[in-house]
């Protein structure tokens, strides 16, 4: 899972914004771990590339699915036997974007029917048919649209073999941002890079020790 914060930081007498990028990651065994992250001037799919390459030569391998909300360009030229899972919370937030909130309860509520499912197959019959209905609908034409060009990135989770509803999101990863928030609120404005890594890096490491030392699994995968 990928996402960026970006943070102040004081440099050449001016306050400037940087870009965090944070990758976690699910091993084959069911466990959580922070693997890395970068302070960066911006988000770009160079930054990304630039992230992703920091993190393969730091070990990462055997990676089958990346979680996000975009990013596709970078992971497909560092990542090119991944798959991309499409963030379905963020997903769901652009299609209902594009309907008038009066009397569309009916198509919200037989939008989010398919998200429930984790077979694919059956996701994407019902998804079929609820364009069937709706698509002639002026105010429903590029909601539909938007669901049918972003369906399959949105259910890679479930083809993958590991059909878990964890992996659908990026809701993890957001929580674990928010305690990162929690604690930089305190200062504000860094006054250098190096105290931004040291503060941000504390945080992320007092996190992947918590998540080793669990007894619990995040994930139980199937044998």
């Amino acid at each position: 899972m990928t996402d960026v914060l970006y943070i102040k930081v004081r440099g050449d007498h001016r306050v400037l914004s940087k870009s965090c990028h944070i990758g976690i990651g699910i091993t084959k065994d069911g466990d959580r771990e922070v693997i890395g992250f970068m302070i960066q001037n911006e988000e770009s799919d160079d930054t990304w590339v630039i992230f992703f390459e920091h993190l393969k030569e730091r070990g990462l391998q055997g990676t089958e699915l990346i979680i996000s909300k975009g990013l596709v360009s970078a992971i497909r030229k560092s990542f090119t036997n991944a798959s991309w899972q499409r963030c379905q919370v963020h997903f769901l937030r652009n299609i209902f974007t594009t309907i008038p909130k009066k009397n569309s309860k009916p198509f919200r509520e037989a939008v989010k029917a398919i998200f429930k499912f984790t077979d694919i197959d059956l996701a994407r019959d019902a998804k079929n048919r609820l364009i069937a209905d709706y698509i002639d609908q002026t105010k429903y034409t590029k909601a539909c649209e938007t669901l049918d060009n972003g369906f399959e990135d949105a259910f890679q989770y479930t083809v993958i073999g590991h059909s878990h509803n964890r992996l659908k999101s990026t809701k993890l990863l957001e929580r674990l941002n928010q305690e990162v928030r929690r604690r930089e609120k305190i200062i504000r404005i860094f006054p250098n890079r190096a105290s931004a890594n040291r503060l941000i890096g504390a945080v992320l490491m007092d996190t992947h020790d918590e998540w080793l030392s669990s007894t619990r699994k995040y994930i139980k995968f199937d044998q």
